[in-house]
Formats: C-alpha cells, structure tokens, sequence
C-alpha cells in the first residue's frame, strides 16, 4: 500500500458511553478473575460519563511494516524484519507521533495519533457494548494470547471482529498508543492513582496485543507501556485525522 492510500473510516459526531458505571466494576473484575487482573485496575475506567466526540477519521487498520518502511527510508530508520502487511510494533510514542507529522506533510492533512475518547468511540460505536464486535467475548475474532498464534498477524485478519465503524484490528494484534496521557477520569473512585509513574510512557495505549488476555481486548480497558521492551509486547499505532 502507497502512502496515500490510508484507508480511513469515518466516525460520526456522537455520544461516547465512556468507561464503567462505578457499581459495575467489581462484576468486571470477578468476570475476568482468570485473567489474574486485580480488581483496582479496572477502577481507572470508572465512572461511566456520556461524552460528545466530534466527527473524526480513524485508520482501518494499524500502520502495517510496509507504511512505516517508506518512513524509516526517509528518517534513517530501521526496518522491522516482520511481513509487510502486518502492523508495525516496538514504535515508541515519539516514534509514532513523528511519522504522523510526516504522513501529514505528505498528504496534506491533520495526521495524528486518536486521543483516548476517540478510540473508545471508534471502538463502541454509539452503545456501551464490552467489545467491538458486542457484548460477548469470542475466540477467533482477535489475536490474542488465546488464539496460540504468538505474534502478530496481518492487518484485518478478523472482518467479524469489526467495531460498528467498520474500523478492524481494535482488540489485539497490536497494543495502540493514543495521544493522551493517563489521568483519571473527573470523579474517579477513592484509590485510582493520579498518575503511573511507574509506566516507561504515561501515554494510554488501547486494544491489547498478541500477547494480552481478553481483558485487554474491552473497548474501555485502559491501560499503558508499563515495559520497556515495546517489540515484545506488540506495541503499535493506528492514525487520526479530521473528518472530510
């Protein structure tokens, strides 16, 4: 695929549901307790708030290897050895938000990384549901660390797994950052960090990897790099830009 040829959806301005109503939280918890996730994580989704979210475009898919090898030819940097069409992951956020800088030179367009909201709406569409492709979680329509693969898969693998935009890959394959710090949500419960210090980047990353449990693939799980090795735990990026 050329440069230019980003495939993009369009997402309408709408109502987010955002997050998890308060009193919801501990049933995630326990519902997800074989994951091995403490219930405390699952508090930095609360609470739930319905937040408008202007018209924007959304990639399809993550920057494959193919897209961010015409970047690394210009920049001087390396190549991934891994398939063309399969998402680009191991790009820290500066990395990532360079190459919308340069994308967007090129095209002449606002390119950027999604803020936080904006991948959550791309993600739900206009309900509340647990995943994008609805409430049920479902082997087979996200890579996962229960699908046994071990790596990434090339991008759009899972149709089915679509989310009601028909934006692809939102759950697993490649972790994504987005361009918005961890904070807490206005009236987090008593107890949610006001910040994660301990994060080798405080930037939210969304949709889980390869290697993450289905947790992970929850439209409203937040969570973020909290490991240095950005290639082993499958971190990539999707682009944003503003709507036609």
């Amino acid at each position: 695929m050329r440069v230019e040829q980003v495939d993009w959806a369009e997402v309408p301005a709408g109502l987010l549901r955002r997050g998890t109503p308060v009193d919801e939280v501990a049933a995630v918890a326990r519902r997800y307790a074989d994951t091995g996730v403490p219930a405390e994580w699952y508090m930095k989704e609360a609470p739930r708030a319905e937040i408008h979210i202007p018209a924007f475009r959304i990639a399809r898919t993550p920057v494959t290897v193919g897209q961010w090898a015409l970047f690394a030819a210009a920049t001087g940097r390396p190549v991934p050895q891994t398939p063309v069409d399969h998402p680009v992951i191991g790009v820290a956020w500066e990395a990532a938000t360079a190459y919308c800088l340069w994308l967007g030179e090129r095209l002449g367009l606002g390119v950027r990384l999604p803020t936080e909201d904006e991948w959550e709406r791309a993600a739900r569409g206009d309900d509340g549901r647990e995943f994008p492709w609805g409430e049920e979680y479902r082997t087979g329509l996200a890579n996962l660390v229960d699908l046994g693969i071990g790596t990434t898969m090339p991008v759009g693998s899972f149709p089915e797994g679509a989310s009601p935009f028909g934006v692809l890959d939102m759950a697993g394959n490649a972790d994504e950052w987005t361009s918005t710090l961890y904070a807490p949500y206005p009236g987090a419960p008593a107890g949610v960090p006001s910040s994660e210090d301990w994060a080798f980047d405080r930037h939210i990353t969304r949709g889980g990897s390869f290697r993450h449990d289905r947790d992970l693939a929850r439209c409203a799980r937040r969570h973020g790099a909290y490991e240095p090795d950005l290639e082993a735990i499958g971190v990539g990026f999707r682009l944003a830009a503003p709507a036609e």
